[in-house]
Parts: structure tokens; sequence; C-alpha cells
């Protein structure tokens, strides 16, 4: 896509007049000097007082960003997963963020927001321990998680089942254990509880606190219903009827911190416990 037709997704060329007497407006301008002299930087639209991209709002500036990696200007989503995720290192020190708003034809289509520079505790422990885990998709499901929790609820309580589910068959598959592909969340919880040997029968009664581990091993499955049931509830996947109330930001956090510690605790026994042979 030449720079005049992307620019004109976000400006009206037209009606921009050019810094060149021998054209009308910045269209013809631009073609002069990116495609028929290829005489101005590479970087030059960042330094154009026209589109005040360096010094304009945040708004139009976070729009250009989700425009570069839109499905129109971008085709390859793997492609601008990765260049969303550059991003967001970067915008994240401001309290800003890229996310998935929407699809077209099965293709993100991304939005920039305001989520302040607070990181919950969980989330923060989920990045670091998973966020490498597999080739960017649950560090996605993280950064998308992390957007909405303060401002989609039902997004944040939705990719929190989502993202417990993708820890739990990355795992699963990590250790050749079979599971179906209609397996609920807390099936798969279950599945990868017994794969680790974290059930309350493989801690002996000798151990220090064996009680204690017990109690809070038989508690993880109850974790994963309680996510998969508010996600049924008031999640996003499912429709809900005209006027519907849903949950706010206090329980969304709530469910993510809850998915996260869990999705961690999973991943680091994974990696401190190899499969056995079999």
């Amino acid at each position: 896509m030449e720079e005049s037709e992307f620019l004109s997704r976000l400006f009206n060329l037209s009606a921009i007049p050019s810094t060149d007497h021998r054209f009308k407006d910045a269209a013809g301008d631009i073609w002069q000097h990116r495609v028929n002299n290829f005489d101005w930087d590479s970087d030059w639209v960042f330094y154009d007082s026209r589109f005040n991209l360096m010094n304009g709002d945040d708004e139009d500036f976070l729009s250009f960003l989700c425009e570069t990696i839109h499905p129109v200007v971008r085709p390859d989503p793997t492609e601008a997963e990765r260049i969303c995720q550059l991003y967001n290192e970067y915008l994240r020190n401001d309290g800003f963020q890229i996310i998935e708003k929407t699809r077209l034809s099965g293709k993100p289509v991304f939005i920039g927001r305001y989520v302040g520079t607070g990181v919950t505790p969980a989330i923060a422990a989920a990045k670091s321990t998973l966020g490498g885990t597999d080739s960017g998709y649950i560090f996605q499901q993280i950064t998308r998680m992390e957007a909405a929790v303060g401002n989609d609820p039902a997004l944040a309580i939705g990719t929190a089942k989502e993202l417990l589910e993708s820890c739990c068959k990355t795992i699963l598959t990590d250790r050749e254990v079979a599971f179906t592909k209609s397996a609920d969340l807390p099936e798969l919880v279950k599945l990868t509880v017994k794969s680790l040997e974290l059930t309350p029968d493989d801690i002996p009664e000798k151990a220090k606190a064996a009680e204690t581990i017990k109690r809070l091993l038989s508690n993880l499955g109850t974790i994963a219903q309680g996510i998969s049931e508010l996600r049924n509830q008031y999640g996003t996947g499912h429709g809900k009827a005209a006027g519907a109330k849903g949950l706010n930001s206090r329980h969304a956090k709530l469910a993510v911190g809850a998915a996260s510690t869990l999705a961690v605790f999973l991943a680091e026994t994974h990696s401190e416990k190899p499969a056995k042979p079999s």
C-alpha cells in the first residue's frame, strides 16, 4: 500500500494543502516526494506539521498505530500481533495499550486505550512466567486481559478463562497427555493437576503442612469451576439479552487474579517437574 493510500484512511488528503507549489494538495505532494523522486526521509510523516502526529492528541497517534496493523493494511495476522506487542512494550510505560476491539474476516481489528500505569500483581507474574510460552498467543491473551480489566470486565473475564485453558492445553501437550477438543476448563485443570501430581493423594502424610497443602490443592478445581461459570454468565462468548447487567472491574480483577495465579502456579510446577518417561 502506497503511503498516500494508507494516509487517506486517516486523513482527507485532498483537503490538506501541498507544501510544493506544483501540487494542489497533500496527495500530490506525497506522490512527488515519496514515489516519483523519493527524496523525503522514510519517517517524514512524524515530523510533518500538517499531520501533527508527534504533538497532537494521544488518540490521534494511537489511531495511526492501530491503522498500521489493520487487516486491510497488514493482512498477515501473525505479523500484526507481533507489531502490536512491540507497540505495547513502549506504550505501557505511559499507561496506554493497543488491544483487539473486533474482528474482520477472522482477523483482529485494534483500538488504543488509556489503561493507567498500575499493573495487577497477578497479571505481572503471568506476563513474566507465561509471556513466551506459545508463539505470542498467550502473551496476547495476557495483554488483552490486562487492558480490559478496568474498561471491559466481560472481555477480561472471558479472556481469563481462555488464558487458563491455553496454559493447561500447553502443559498437557508438552507432557503428552491426551485431552478431547470438547474438554471444558474444569476438566482441563483436573487433567493438568493430575499430570503434575498435584492431587491431594500425591501429598504424603508426613509432609510438612500436609493438610494445608491438600486443602489448597482441592480448591484448584473450585477456582476453575468458578471462572468457567463467571465467563458463562458474564464474560464474552455468549449472547446476552438486551439490558442485561454485567459485573464491574472489581469482579473482573478477582477472576483475572485467580486465573493468572493458577496459571502461573501450574506453569512453574510444569517447569520444575519434568514429565516422567512413558
